[in-house]
């Protein structure tokens, strides 16, 4: 995945750091439009720099009720069984559900039942850059580290007065320098698919791809999808789905 900072040059990045901080005035979505052919930005920088323009000034920040993944989406997680690793995420990367080959793959440390509860539930931008293990999991970690902070600068654009995802980027910040450093960069991506290089405790090396459902019922939450990029992967995984101890219906103690 190509990742490219939101501004070119010095004055650029001042412009995007005005936006950013509310002091740049209201710009029209022509001339939105026209700072980024100029700055050549993707189609994630672009529609950053169209949610910062049209944010409210100063917006007042809401905390939402806890999320739920909608029964389509659990239907089609049930449907899937273990035969691939899939997580169900929500807006700010919180994982809602998961099928038993996904837990295993990403997070066999934690309770299987974790995604259940909204307050403990497991939270990917918290255990990537604050939990050990899981960077440990990541032979890509630096890579993948510049997607989630894109992310949720993508997302922090798009819902600017979302408390609990404040609270999470301010906690990454303070907590985390890789984090601090990364988010002070200013880069943003979206994504949808790539590439995780895994060194996973129990079955060894496995590089898989993945891919991003979005979901129309839901369009804050995303279904992750992880299938083999080679042989000896497919092999892996084929050993992790052995060692999970339970089927596709048990499945549903792992979201509420």
């Amino acid at each position: 995945m190509k990742y490219v900072a939101c501004a070119r040059g010095r004055g650029e990045r001042r412009l995007l750091h005005r936006l950013e901080q509310d002091q740049a005035g209201t710009a029209s979505p022509q001339v939105i439009d026209a700072l980024a052919r100029v700055l050549r930005l993707d189609a994630a920088e672009t529609a950053h720099l169209h949610n910062l323009a049209g944010r409210p000034a100063a917006p007042r920040l809401t905390r939402d009720e806890p999320e739920h993944a909608h029964p389509r989406v659990l239907a089609l997680l049930d449907a899937l069984g273990d035969s691939v690793p899939a997580l169900v995420l929500g807006r700010r990367g919180d994982v809602l559900a998961w099928n038993g080959s996904g837990h295993a793959l990403f997070a066999e440390h934690l309770d299987f039942a974790a995604p259940a509860d909204p307050v403990d539930r497991p939270s990917i931008p918290r255990q990537f850059f604050l939990d050990p293990l899981t960077k440990d999991l990541h032979r890509n970690w630096d890579e993948l580290a510049r997607t989630h902070v894109g992310y949720l600068r993508l997302t922090a654009g798009r819902y600017p007065t979302d408390a609990r995802l404040a609270e999470l980027i301010g906690e990454l910040a303070m907590r985390s320098a890789e984090f601090a450093t990364l988010w002070a960069e200013g880069d943003v991506a979206d994504c949808t698919v790539g590439a995780m290089r895994l060194h996973h405790p129990t079955v060894g090396r496995v590089d898989v791809d993945y891919q991003v459902w979005l979901q129309p019922d839901s369009p804050d939450h995303r279904l992750e999808v992880y299938t083999a990029r080679d042989g000896s992967s497919a092999d892996a995984l084929r050993l992790l789905r052995g060692s999970v101890g339970f089927t596709g219906s048990d499945r549903r103690r792992g979201h509420d």
